[in-house]
């Protein structure tokens, strides 16, 4: 489905990411995975250690693969990370740093890649946000606030970016609880009482997001953008 693609993703050492990263290569796309902590090795990935954050760092990598290969046809927005508290006990620094990762750093390689594809009038972007950036969530302003953000800019760049022929398709997965390493650390109760939330009594296994994005990169997708596809079983929080 992604034969010749040159695909993006951030975040995918683990995880949403490495889902994606690993069933993109599956599909026929040369996947280039980036990491800030956790470096991890699959088959036909090549991975970049790299800070979303540091705008220096994003442009040099963005050179970098387009000396590399001439082209990015799918960008994958997934690196994220957080840093939950009550408001009232919510420092600053917690603060600051899940909005510089997951809003800013989702705008820092936007910035550079959206043109680009723009320019050659192809392109893919899926921004992966949360069912938290739709309803908000107790504990998690900082977290809320980011993910409600990349909705906002996923339907301005929709606009912006299929402007002048540009023919980039921008759109955002909203995924529920999915059992990632970090909720394997939740107590059972807790995530029985999650599943109870959704209409399908399960919680999503990172292969249902990485389906979802698979969907939104191919041409299957190719006359859908400016959507959030919510992928959580039904949930509302």
């Amino acid at each position: 489905m992604l034969e010749g693609k040159i695909a993006i993703v951030t975040g995918a050492s683990r995880g949403i990411g490495l889902e994606i990263a690993k069933l993109f290569t599956k599909e026929g796309a040369k996947v280039i995975g980036t990491y800030n902590h956790n470096k991890t090795d699959i088959d036909g990935v090549d991975f970049y250690k790299l800070d979303v954050s540091n705008r220096e760092e994003v442009k040099t990598f963005v050179d970098t693969i387009i000396n590399k290969y001439n082209k990015i046809d799918i960008l994958v927005n997934n690196a994220g990370i957080t840093a939950d508290a009550l408001t009232k006990k919510m420092s600053d620094e917690m603060f600051d740093k899940v909005i510089n990762t997951n809003l800013t750093g989702t705008y820092n390689i936007t910035k550079l890649i959206g043109p680009i594809m723009q320019d050659n009038h192809s392109g893919s972007i899926i921004n992966i946000t949360s069912i938290v950036g739709i309803y908000g969530n107790i504990g998690q302003v900082n977290y809320a606030a980011s993910k409600s953000g990349i909705i906002g800019m996923t339907h301005t760049w929709a606009k912006e970016f299929a402007m002048k022929d540009g023919n980039v398709r921008v759109n955002a997965i909203a995924p529920g609880y999915t059992m990632t390493e970090m909720l394997k650390t939740v107590p059972e109760e807790l995530l029985d009482k999650f599943k109870s939330m959704t209409l399908l009594k399960r919680l999503a296994e990172p292969e249902d997001i990485a389906n979802a994005a698979l969907f939104l990169a191919s041409d299957m997708a190719s006359y859908i953008t400016d959507e959030i596809l919510n992928v959580n079983g039904g949930m509302k929080l």
